[in-house]
């Protein structure tokens, strides 16, 4: 069985956000508030309340004018995940439809998850102490239903289906916008990281797109995978137990400074 997933063609993002609501509303996401910085982008920053963004990017052409770049960002639900490589709980795990997911019961709050990710784009609670992201919509998957942000794109610039067809369909659009000049569009996804649920149809290099051009796993979280996920359930107790007396040392000391003002 071929798996799922979304294929995003960039040259027809036009940057509604229609996605980014879509997923807020979904998802049950509150809104954030937010200051003009000069940028179109909003929020600035994906956040454990804010797990897809569009991105805008401003880039001056060959003939003087102005090429906007847009374009759906958030999890790319990697096959070559380090998000779950470097999770100590087990808490990161692939679902059946192929995608990556954060199981909160088993997550104790370590943030290893965000501080690997080659993307950046897993949130963290602090309150919750839960680290947080795009789910793929999986409880719309589970009703055989579109993700909220495919379902709502107006421009037919996000697609869900098999990932065998879409990347056949991904192919042809590569042809066509190489045929119209765009001598650098190509597939971003396909073979980063393992190959990606998110898949892309670029019409510039990644990097204008605010992709990484070589997307990888850390050595040092391979390293830490091979050595310690024998001893999962003892690196669990550990990193807790580090963490507890870290909060507990953190709220006395806040204590400390409240009785002194």
């Amino acid at each position: 069985m071929s798996k799922t997933m979304c294929l995003i063609d960039a040259s027809k993002c036009m940057g509604c956000r229609g996605c980014q609501a879509a997923c807020k509303q979904w998802n049950q996401l509150p809104a954030e508030n937010t200051t003009f910085t000069g940028s179109y982008e909003n929020p600035p920053r994906l956040s454990s309340t804010t797990w897809m963004r569009i991105k805008f990017r401003e880039h001056e052409n060959e003939n003087g004018g102005v090429d906007w770049l847009m374009s759906k960002q958030g999890c790319m639900h990697c096959t070559d995940a380090a998000c779950m490589l470097a999770c100590p709980a087990g808490a990161i795990y692939r679902t059946e439809f192929g995608t990556v997911n954060v199981d909160e019961v088993k997550c104790i709050g370590c943030n290893y998850c965000a501080a690997t990710c080659p993307y950046t784009v897993i949130g963290f609670d602090r309150l919750a102490n839960k680290a947080r992201k795009c789910t793929f919509c999986l409880d719309r998957l589970a009703a055989d239903l579109k993700p909220a942000c495919a379902n709502a794109c107006p421009t037919g610039s996000i697609t869900f289906g098999r990932s065998d067809e879409l990347i056949e369909k991904a192919a042809r659009r590569v042809e066509q916008l190489k045929a119209k000049g765009k001598t650098e569009a190509r597939i971003y996804g396909l073979d980063e990281v393992g190959g990606t649920a998110m898949l892309y149809v670029l019409a510039d290099k990644p990097e204008k797109y605010g992709f990484p051009a070589d997307p990888h796993v850390p050595i040092q979280t391979r390293v830490w995978n091979a050595i310690y996920a024998p001893f999962r359930v003892f690196v669990v107790i550990a990193v807790a137990l580090g963490l507890w007396a870290n909060r507990s040392y953190s709220k006395k000391v806040e204590e400390g400074k409240n009785k002194t003002t």
